[in-house]
């Protein structure tokens, strides 16, 4: 196949540090050329990702991150530079829309995002031209009238994370600095069972900048050492020494990458059973996922847990090589049954069908 992708306009492919949809993207671009099909990517262009890209794209646009006429830009200039491709894979919103793309040429969609009323509006619409991957079973769950052709979750690829010995004598957060990842409750978790805590955060928005001056800033004691954003090598060095990864988090996030990134250093995530979670960590084993109130005491526990088999979780189950299969099989698929738009493949995912239909995974 020839596939092209499309990534969104803020960020470069792969990121230097924040961007985790953009750590997928290119993972996929890679793990395409390296199973033998030609890969057209358009990024940024300071993207490094080594495939084939789109000329005449811009740089990332970091401060328009979000804006609609930065994205209908990239766009046009993107879906300009996909002629001749068999299948396209377009990790934007606003591009499944866009009328004037390459005519006969199918289209895939990643939902990103949680399925809020506006978002599912969105994607009703694009469910008619295009085929729609979701990245968990959660995120499925709250729009079940959206036609989901296949859930497929993330994955990445282990041989660019080491295993941490774990023997860092302190606890880590590591996410966006905004109160739906729970750094409040963090500290809250970790001052209780009486552990030092690490605190990575990206800090560039506004509301970022605000929360951490108003909210977090102040909570802040000796306990707590706040680290800033991290690039990729720092951040697992982190993750890797810590003995156990707090996310907290407060919404439904659709699948957090983060966790399995802390798991592939072999460290064990302490959680809240909100979102995609419960299909990431596997309670006991991997990871301990309960309340709030439960969180400090089971923190406490987390050394109990085998480092080997959190790695092994992601080698099974959230490999980037999985994760391309995944993928391969649906645009093949599509290509060969030319099925209609909005109706989907075997891997079908409704609500009532979740649990049913899908291995864990899968």
């Amino acid at each position: 196949m020839r596939i092209g992708l499309i990534a969104a306009p803020w960020i470069p492919v792969p990121p230097p540090a924040y961007g985790g949809t953009e750590r997928v993207v290119d993972s996929l671009a890679r793990g395409f050329a390296d199973a033998g099909h030609e890969v057209v990517l358009a990024a940024p262009s300071d993207s490094e990702c080594p495939v084939p890209r789109v000329p005449d794209m811009r740089q990332a646009e970091p401060a328009e991150l979000g804006f609609t006429l930065s994205e209908l830009s990239h766009v046009i200039r993107a879906y300009r530079g996909m002629r001749g491709v068999d299948i396209i894979h377009d990790h934007t919103m606003a591009g499944p829309l866009y009328p004037h793309r390459p005519a006969s040429v199918p289209v895939v969609t990643t939902i990103h995002c949680q399925l809020t009323p506006s978002a599912v509006d969105v994607y009703r619409a694009i469910g008619k031209t295009a085929s729609i991957v979701a990245i968990s079973r959660d995120q499925v769950s709250h729009a079940p009238d959206v036609p989901v052709a296949r859930v497929i979750h993330h994955g990445m690829d282990l041989a660019a994370v080491p295993t941490g010995s774990g023997q860092g004598g302190y606890a880590c957060f590591v996410g966006r600095m905004s109160p739906d990842k729970g750094p409040a409750q963090a500290i809250a978790i970790a001052r209780k069972a009486g552990v030092p805590l690490r605190l990575a955060a990206k800090i560039r928005e506004p509301e970022e900048m605000r929360y951490f001056r108003e909210v977090i800033e102040p909570l802040m004691g000796p306990n707590e050492e706040f680290i800033g954003e991290l690039a990729n090598a720092e951040k697992y060095a982190l993750m890797g020494e810590a003995f156990a990864f707090l996310n907290p988090i407060q919404w439904s996030e659709p699948f957090g990458l983060v966790m399995i990134e802390a798991l592939a250093t072999g460290t064990p995530v302490i959680g809240t059973p909100v979102g995609a979670a419960p299909e990431v960590v596997e309670h006991g084993s991997t990871g301990y996922l309960s309340s709030l109130d439960e969180l400090p005491d089971l923190l406490l526990r987390a050394e109990e847990l085998s480092r080997a088999a959190c790695r092994a979780s992601v080698a099974e189950r959230f490999s980037s090589e999985r994760m391309v299969a995944d993928h391969l099989d649906l645009f093949t698929r599509l290509l060969g049954q030319k099925l209609p738009f909005g109706v989907p493949d075997p891997g079908t995912v409704h609500e009532n069908q979740i649990h049913d239909s899908l291995a864990p995974g899968t």
